[in-house]
């Protein structure tokens, strides 16, 4: 377990608190394992009927911490990214989110995952995959476009272009937008509706509507795609001006 993962049990309801706002709640490779952690004890625990997941401070997630990213490029990226994707993607009692300020990469990724997400009038959410020369993950290049259509999906994913809450909502990402003010108290309210349904039926109901096998494969390949992504030239010119503080030149990369 993390410092920066809060975790709170209550009335059926994991609840899965992003915790270091400081850093806007990027995730470290602890903070992968403690999700993934939770998120597979949850699976089996018959207490826990649904799960909540929200961060701490003005912003719901800045996506990976990009200097453990960086340092581990090398050796594949932290170690327990892919395994959190995996076991997100395979959860089958219902998820809520409730995001705030930003939601980049992975902590908009993860959304497509949810089955009930509320944003906050200021939520903004982006995938700039490409800005940093990766390709997308979490099965996002097959459920974004789904969602969205191709060339709303293209502009996320190619030109890191930002979507705004009520576009967002319009676009069918979110359930609802409401005040900064009411984010938490919505979401844990919808969590609590949740809570009262049959389990059993709302576990049938999300693997029916949820074409399991196909978003499986598609993280797989999606998995061998980044992890070549990240090995390449483009993506260690990426990692280097982030550290360096300067724009990144991709001139030189046919």
């Amino acid at each position: 377990m993390t410092e920066h993962i809060i975790v709170l049990n209550d009335g059926g309801i994991l609840t899965l608190i992003l915790n270091r706002p400081d850093k806007k709640n990027a995730l470290t490779d602890a903070m992968y394992a403690a999700l993934a952690d939770q998120l597979e004890s949850a699976q089996s625990d018959p207490a826990v009927r649904t799960i909540l997941i929200r961060g701490e401070g003005d912003m719901f997630c800045a996506g990976n911490d990009l200097g453990e990213f960086a340092a581990t490029a090398s050796s594949g990226g932290p170690a327990n990214v892919m395994r959190f994707l995996r076991t997100l993607a395979a959860l089958e009692k219902p998820l809520v989110a409730a995001v705030q300020g930003r939601a980049v990469g992975i902590g908009t990724t993860m959304l497509l995952h949810c089955d009930h997400v509320v944003l906050a009038e200021d939520a903004v959410l982006s995938a700039p995959f490409v800005s940093l020369a990766l390709a997308p993950e979490a099965a996002s290049s097959l459920l974004l476009p789904g969602l969205i259509g191709h060339v709303r999906a293209f502009a996320m994913f190619a030109l890191g272009d930002a979507v705004g809450a009520q576009d967002a909502l319009a676009w069918g990402l979110a359930n609802k937008v409401v005040p900064l003010a009411d984010l938490h108290a919505t979401a844990d309210a919808v969590a609590r509706r949740l809570v009262r349904q049959p389990l059993g039926a709302l576990i049938a109901t999300k693997r029916l509507m949820r074409p399991q096998r196909a978003i499986t494969a598609h993280m797989e390949e999606e998995i061998t795609q980044f992890l070549a992504r990240l090995a390449s030239a483009e993506a260690q010119e990426a990692f280097a001006a982030f550290a360096e503080r300067r724009a990144p030149d991709f001139s030189r990369f046919s």
